[in-house]
């Protein structure tokens, strides 16, 4: 007790000076207008600086499902546009020749993240997170918010595995936009930004800078996705036909949310292309 006692007497001084201080701060805030809203403006402004730093970390954070979400919305708008220039592409047909035609919705999309990703082998792979719990099947393309990335060929039950445009026995058929001349994709290998086009027929009319599309004459794609855009025209291997120097129009090395395309009427299309063949055996 003795030594508290002594401790206070030490500095007295001191206590007295922040029971002062003290009690004139909270006289001046309370009993004056102005000093008190400059507490009160200060007080605010760093409580709304805390608030505006916690609200910037804990949207970070929530960056992934915001971007799910997005994506998700994307797939829908997408495939809305892809079953009206469906129905468009009916009733002109229906139009022409007055048949009537069926109508309704062929394409739909899943939404699915990108779990791993190769660009510098001769033949290309990524895996993604979606499998036939989610009908993802074999032959489905996939696109990403640019264009055309690959086409399934193994699906799991929640996985499945693409291959990717950058792969050297991908070929499918495209042809340059707003005309008919259909040709053939294929990535040589090498540059990850760069494919060909071949067997544009030597009549096409054509413009650097065109953008090369699929040709929709396969179940994996409908007409008119981007694949990429003339930058040259190279020697061919047949004098008949054009070969396309293009630059893709997705960047595979930075490719993380893409999109399934399913076709209702894939299987029965399938079907009948092998009708022959099965009718053989």
């Amino acid at each position: 007790m003795r030594n508290i006692l002594n401790f206070i007497l030490k500095y007295s001084r001191w206590f007295v000076f922040v029971i002062y201080a003290s009690i004139s701060i909270i006289l001046l805030v309370v009993n004056k207008n102005y000093q008190q809203s400059i507490y009160l403006t200060s007080a605010n402004v760093v409580t709304g600086s805390v608030y505006e730093t916690w609200s910037a970390v804990t949207g970070y954070f929530h960056l992934k499902s915001i971007n799910e979400s997005l994506q998700a919305r994307n797939a829908e708008l997408q495939n809305e546009v892809l079953n009206l220039s469906s129905r468009l592409r009916e009733y002109q047909a229906a139009l022409s020749d007055t048949i009537p035609t069926p109508t309704g919705e062929r394409f739909d999309y899943v939404a699915a993240g990108v779990v791993n990703n190769n660009t510098h082998h001769p033949l290309n792979y990524f895996t993604i997170n979606r499998g036939a719990r989610d009908g993802v099947a074999t032959g489905m393309g996939v696109v990403d918010q640019n264009g055309v990335v690959g086409i399934v060929n193994v699906a799991g039950p929640k996985m499945a595995r693409v291959i990717s445009l950058l792969n050297e026995k991908q070929h499918f058929s495209v042809k340059i936009k707003g005309t008919t001349f259909v040709g053939s994709f294929w990535w040589k290998g090498g540059d990850p930004n760069i494919g060909y086009v071949e067997e544009i027929p030597r009549h096409a009319t054509y413009q650097i800078g065109d953008t090369i599309v699929t040709s929709g004459y396969s179940t994996a794609f409908p007409e008119g996705i981007p694949v990429g855009v003339i930058v040259s025209k190279v020697n061919a291997r047949d004098n008949s036909f054009f070969t396309f120097r293009i630059k893709l129009a997705s960047d595979f090395r930075t490719i993380n949310a893409v999109r399934v395309i399913k076709d209702i009427y894939k299987a029965e299309i399938d079907s009948l292309a092998t009708h022959d063949i099965n009718e053989s055996k």
